[in-house]
């Protein structure tokens, strides 16, 4: 069962715990760090100036440990505005959810007057989403970047590129601090390692990412956030503790039904084996007694081919 120990805070909070995710990119001061990980998330399609967050912005709780979402009205380079939705979650039904978050970003921009003056002109819409230990099975590979749009079917050919879908899967990164290519693989890194951590590593020493570790840091949260992040932290910890037991059960439950199975099907063919081969006695003596193969098919059961063989 799962285990009610209090779980260990580290030098730099875990900054995939609800309360953390939200303080680190979910407020004006620090939506410098949002930008700079969507632009490498984007990987040079959109480039970010500016973004607001949106008022219909829906935060979740801590009781919903997997829902932080944030609306937000992005700024491109070009003037362009567009809208993301970002999540970093476990929910059921994750696809659903989020078609269901995308097309209200969408429908929320129809007017509430005479839309036959509107002509339809919709803002981009993108969803990001943080998957942290839950994979989409979209794909075998170990491709941990999604980036998924609506395209034709046969050819490939992208339909409409004003809605996307980027999902990471940080399960599957599993690249070491000396593999880091990209930022983006820097990231995903410290959104994956940093709680393990007790400095900023030589290779992340960047101002965005000083910023990033400062605001981490355990140490210098108020009496009232460490409180918070405990219990996000505690909700999460036993969360897993839950879902790895209910995993454990299911396994060893598996084991124990094939196992019966396995027994089960054995019996079952060993005793069909058994009455097979009295067919085939009756069958030699009806045979021997030179009565017609068509009568001991019909009283036996057997085939006419298996009846000429014996």
């Amino acid at each position: 069962m799962p285990d009610n120990r209090p779980p260990v805070t580290g030098k730099y909070i875990d900054p995939l715990v609800d309360f953390a995710f939200k303080k680190i990119f979910g407020s004006e001061p620090n939506k410098d760090l949002l930008i700079a990980f969507l632009n490498e998330v984007f990987r040079g399609r959109k480039h970010i100036l500016d973004l607001v967050y949106n008022k219909n912005e829906h935060p979740g709780d801590l009781k919903d440990e997997g829902a932080a979402i944030f609306d937000l009205l992005c700024t491109g380079e070009s003037g362009e505005k567009f809208l993301i939705e970002v999540q970093r979650g476990r929910q059921g039904n994750f696809k659903e959810r989020a078609l269901f978050y995308t097309s209200r970003l969408i429908s929320d921009q129809a007017p509430k007057g005479r839309r036959s003056e509107w002509a339809y002109n919709l803002t981009e819409v993108y969803l990001v989403a943080l998957l942290e230990d839950f994979t989409l099975q979209i794909s075998d590979g170990k491709e941990y970047l999604h980036d998924i749009c609506l395209c034709n079917r046969e050819t490939g050919e992208i339909f409409y590129d004003k809605l996307g879908y980027i999902y990471l899967e940080l399960s599957k990164f599993v690249k070491e601090g000396t593999e880091l290519e990209t930022d983006l693989d820097k990231w995903l890194y410290v959104l994956k390692n940093m709680s393990r951590m007790d400095k900023i590593p030589a290779y992340l020493r960047k101002s965005i990412f000083e910023k990033l570790f400062n605001i981490a840091e355990y140490s210098n949260f108020t009496r009232e956030e460490k409180t918070m992040y405990d219990s996000s932290l505690k909700y999460k910890w036993d969360n897993k503790n839950v879902l790895d037991y209910a995993l454990k059960e299911g396994i060893e439950k598996g084991k124990l039904e094939g196992k019966l199975e396995g027994k089960l099907e054995g019996k079952l063919e060993g005793k069909l084996e058994g009455e097979l081969e009295k067919a085939r006695d009756i069958a030699r003596e009806l045979k021997k007694e030179g009565l017609a193969i068509e009568f001991i098919a019909k009283t036996t059961k057997l085939s006419i081919e298996e009846i000429e063989k014996l």
